[in-house]
């Protein structure tokens, strides 16, 4: 008699109870995953796909989440019900998981080796310099440089790629005979998503793992998936093995989500007319210190004599890996951390004015951040949290005028304006994220940062999103510097490119250029690994 398969999930129901009302997350959702093999969940922000995950591990938010109905076998044990002692010991020690945004999962009043360690010493027992040890070889094997720095580091002081592959280190700390993977490549550039993707199939083939894969990138699911489900509105509309579902899909849904990217381009002629923001030799140096005495023993140079130009009208992509200087640049930029060179904002020398006084500018100077869960404040609802930055510059007359360009903002982000009275925590990262843009936007400002604003969105919603962010830069002539690991997305979306490594610019010049004929070693390993699939016969695009 075969063995049972290691993850059974039966009739899975979850609904949500809240403000008398009744929401069904999750219905009658069927699937079943072998030792060994990768089942990869598919489907728009707010499908399902991370409740069903979370389902597995029983990390709802009960009571207000609850299952109507369903079943759900780890190795025949039935996991819905099971005693806090039992779903303590199979977390972190039988599965695994990678949440889908790690600057808000990892503890920012704990240091990297202590987070990691902790699972060691929890699950095997491990002693102090035991578990060190094994904490710098699970550092090391996500590919994690200089680990024993990075020991002693904060959350808050590693980059988002940084935090995404300590994430991963911990859900493997313990060899788990399931990963739950919820989006674990997002904060991820191209070239470490190949690496880490490579890693996972290796410890699949190595310790017999099985992996849920959760995620928007089909270009991921279609080279690292065995099977696929694709959900819509919490049921799963179609399955079946990968080929079959990339080849001869059959659900009008699955067709539009394997045909949805972002598609296009823009003129990449020369700018006209002068830069309304640009940084000449830009520095951003943090101080090593060492010593009872903290005395600095060196730099890390995160950005090194950086020249940027912005222009109305025009976008400005920055790529390179993680920890390479991207998101340090714009904050700089925007004054929003110390750097030393010239910045100058439509004609002034913004960079010696004091912070009470670049407030008035800040409405002309928006930001889009990486991680939308940690820059939306969970006390406050949507409408409170875009309407903010009305209130602070005194913009519309009235309350009632306010709420209308709310509820505008919300609509050309595509959330309904209805959902402006709830909460951060009631949506899906990807809406977060458009909340996010909705915020920025709604001051019609003349410089936009956005950084990473569409990794946290699925295929159909990145390629709305590019033509959103096009008609409100025709339409605001606003300028855009856009800073992204997906080179897809900064192709259709950016006008020129820069591309920088270890905080210096080693390439820039416009976007046909960049991708088409690279000329620095850097560059071209950075556009082989993203555009790879686009080459590949049979592939998706």
């Amino acid at each position: 008699m075969p063995s049972p398969a290691l993850l059974q999930v039966r009739d899975l129901s979850v609904s949500f109870q809240g403000s008398g009302t009744i929401i069904q997350a999750v219905r009658k959702v069927d699937f079943t995953l072998e030792k060994g093999r990768t089942l990869a969940i598919v489907g728009e922000s707010g499908s399902g796909k991370s409740v069903t995950a979370l389902s597995v591990v029983q990390l709802l938010p009960y009571p207000q989440a609850f299952h109507p109905g369903g079943s759900i076998l780890l190795d025949g044990r039935e996991l819905i019900g099971a005693s806090e002692k039992i779903l303590r010991q199979i977390r972190g020690g039988r599965i695994g998981m990678i949440f889908q945004e790690p600057l808000s999962s990892l503890n920012p009043l704990h240091t990297v080796e202590k987070q990691i360690s902790e699972m060691l010493r929890l699950h095997v027992k491990l002693a102090p310099p035991a578990a060190r040890q094994r904490t710098l070889e699970l550092l090391e094997l996500v590919g994690l440089d200089d680990p024993v720095q990075k020991l002693s580091k904060w959350p808050h002081q590693l980059s988002g790629g940084q935090c995404q592959r300590v994430m991963i280190a911990m859900a493997l700390a313990n060899a788990p005979d399931l990963l739950i993977a919820d989006e674990p490549t997002t904060a991820l550039d191209v070239t470490i998503q190949a690496q880490v993707l490579a890693l996972l199939k290796d410890l699949q083939k190595r310790l017999g793992m099985a992996m849920l894969l959760i995620t928007h990138d089909l270009n991921i699911v279609r080279k690292n998936a065995d099977d696929v489900c694709v959900m819509q509105h919490g049921r799963i509309v179609e399955s079946g093995d990968v080929d079959k579902i990339f080849q001869r899909p059959e659900h009008p849904y699955t067709r539009r989500l394997l045909a949805a990217e972002p598609r296009g381009g823009v003129e990449t002629g020369p700018p006209s007319g002068d830069p309304v923001m640009s940084g000449q030799e830009i520095k951003v140096w943090f101080p090593v210190k060492k010593g009872l005495l903290k005395r600095t023993v060196g730099h890390v140079k995160a950005v090194d004599g950086v020249d940027v130009q912005l222009y109305p009208g025009r976008t400005l992509g920055v790529v390179g890996e993680s920890g390479s200087g991207k998101t340090t640049l714009g904050l700089a930029l925007l004054r929003l951390t110390a750097s030393t060179g010239r910045i100058i904002f439509q004609g002034r020398n913004i960079e010696a004015i004091r912070s009470q006084a670049l407030r008035p500018l800040r409405r002309n100077i928006q930001i889009v951040f990486q991680d939308p869960f940690g820059s939306l404040n969970p006390r406050m609802s949507i409408a409170q949290i875009i309407g903010e930055g009305l209130t602070v510059h005194r913009m519309g007359h009235t309350a009632e005028e306010r709420d209308a360009m709310i509820a505008q903002a919300l609509q050309e982000v595509g959330l309904d304006p209805e959902s402006r009275h709830r909460y951060p925590h009631e949506f899906s990262g990807g809406q977060r994220q458009r909340i996010a843009v909705a915020r920025a936007m709604i001051l019609k400002p003349a410089v936009l940062v956005l950084d990473e604003p569409t990794s946290a969105l699925d295929m159909s919603v990145q390629a709305q999103m590019v033509d959103l962010l096009r008609d409100l830069q025709q339409k605001h002539n606003t300028a855009y510097l856009f800073i992204s690991h997906d080179l897809r997305v900064v192709r259709a979306l950016s006008h020129e490119i820069l591309v920088m490594h270890h905080g210096k610019v080693v390439e820039h010049g416009p976007t046909g250029q960049i991708v088409q004929n690279p000329r620095h070693p850097y560059t071209r390993t950075l556009m082989a690994a993203a555009f790879e699939l686009e080459t590949t016969p049979g592939s998706v695009s």
